[in-house]
């Protein structure tokens, strides 16, 4: 049984469910953030070799939710999938301090044992999660998308407002205060801070166990089976649509043919073609929105790339003696996102709504691509911003040099452009597959993003 839901926001139910999430963030990022420098200062480990395996850790841990959720969808259910990978998560963690206080005795190698541990662990539960909280506000059996309720839709819309805020707070908090700790106090503590917090975030969750709704589907088949099915029966009816050559003037064997039945089990045929092609066709349509959120990852790399290289060549210095991390403006676009989501539902929608005469304001595909429009002029803005630090460069003088807060809009509007389209991006995946396929609908969009995770990862 849910919780009771309040008449105006989101459920007791969802409302844990996100503070979970903020805590996977910060326990995640508290490790992430700052490995790089774990492995080259504490293991000794060289620049290069480090950032391979870096890379290649934050690759496999981008690609995972995708396999888990496939998982997750076709032989298990959410909430179990989110138990099963959260003792993974937390065994990771477990191991990765208990290898940070005895590594003198622990050859370098078995490190990416519990790192590994960790991804896999975050790869099953962070979809699963997300797919769980919004099923909250689900109680339909619908197996494919269909018109819902004005108040639910609003809901879910919040939903993923306030995850996506929750996440961001987490990563902000991962992200500063972890890297601090971990260079000040010691990596054994750095570590066992976010173990600590991931261990309490799942006792957390499993004291909600009863109030959840814990949906069961009754499903003939399992999502990836459908799409096997549909396949099969296309190419079924294909082979079996030829044109038959019959003998010319034999007409004993038309006859015949024709008191034949076209097809053979042809109920079972029926009820295969009313639930495989539907479930294919819809993963088929969302296909090339799928393939144009990639693009806008790529805008989310700039940050630190190009952005940062366009900081190294301004004047960063205040006062006489500190001096600005180009890489640190990069935490303008979390801030941005954290201080700017609260004013979505109180500002901007009802701005919207007078703009659109329309109850919501905009629709998801919309929000998503306003949010695309506004990265473009963050780009925009980011090239008049180099042609004037190109115009100031020929100056010798570090004093008469642009300086690196003339980047701050670009990463503003960066943050600005995330709370329309990243946001949307998870509403529409979850609402759009059918409700067997909803968790993989979300770890699409997290593969969607995963260039956007990793351009932000090196960040830090």
């Amino acid at each position: 049984m849910a919780l009771e839901k309040s008449s105006r926001g989101l459920s007791k139910s969802c409302i844990l469910i996100i503070v979970v999430a903020s805590v996977e963030r910060f326990a995640y990022k508290g490790v992430a953030s700052n490995l790089l420098s774990y492995l080259t200062g504490h293991m000794k480990m060289s620049t290069s070799s480090a950032a391979k395996s870096v890379s290649t850790w934050i690759g496999v841990t981008s690609m995972l939710p995708l396999v888990s959720a496939i998982l997750a969808d076709s032989y298990w259910n959410r909430y179990s999938t989110i138990m099963a990978s959260s003792l993974l998560y937390v065994i990771g963690l477990v191991g990765l301090t208990s290898w940070a206080l005895l590594c003198a005795w622990m050859p370098t190698s078995s490190l990416f044992l519990p790192l590994y541990l960790i991804s896999i662990g975050q790869g099953g539960y962070n979809p699963s999660l997300q797919a769980f909280g919004a099923d909250q506000l689900e109680i339909d059996d619908g197996r494919l998308p269909c018109s819902e309720e004005e108040g639910k839709s609003d809901k879910k819309s919040l939903f993923f407002q306030w995850w996506y805020f929750g996440i961001c707070s987490g990563s902000l908090l991962g992200n500063s205060v972890m890297s601090y700790i971990q260079d000040t106090f010691g990596w054994g503590l750095g570590f066992a801070i976010p173990t600590a917090a991931m261990a309490i975030s799942v006792a957390c969750f499993l004291c909600g166990s009863r109030f959840y709704v814990n949906k069961k589907l009754k499903i003939p088949n399992s999502p990836i089976q459908s799409i096997i099915q549909a396949v099969k029966l296309a190419v079924t009816r294909g082979a079996k649509s030829k044109t038959l050559s019959l003998p010319p003037g034999d007409d004993a064997v038309e006859l015949e043919l024709q008191e034949k039945p076209l097809r053979e089990d042809s109920d079972r045929c029926d009820d295969m073609a009313g639930e495989a092609p539907g479930v294919t066709q819809t993963i088929l349509r969302l296909l090339p929105i799928w393939t144009m959120l990639l693009m806008f990852a790529v805008i989310f790399q700039q940050p630190v790339t190009f952005f940062t290289k366009q900081g190294m060549m301004m004047r960063r210095s205040i006062g006489s003696s500190f001096v600005i991390p180009p890489a640190m403006l990069q935490s303008a676009i979390t801030i941005s996102i954290i201080l700017i989501m609260p004013l979505y539902d109180k500002l901007i929608i009802p701005f919207l709504r007078l703009l659109t005469r329309r109850d919501k304001g905009i629709d998801v595909l919309q929000r998503i691509g306003i949010g695309m429009c506004v990265s473009i002029v963050a780009m925009v803005v980011a090239a008049v911003v180099e042609s004037k630090r190109r115009t100031h460069e020929s100056l010798r003088v570090d004093s008469q040099r642009l300086t690196i807060f003339w980047l701050l809009p670009q990463y503003v509007l960066l943050g600005i452009s995330d709370v329309f389209t990243v946001v949307g991006m998870q509403e529409f995946f979850y609402m759009q597959v059918p409700t067997t396929m909803r968790t993989i609908g979300i770890g699409g969009r997290a593969m969607a993003g995963s260039p956007m995770m990793r351009g932000r990862y090196y960040g830090h």
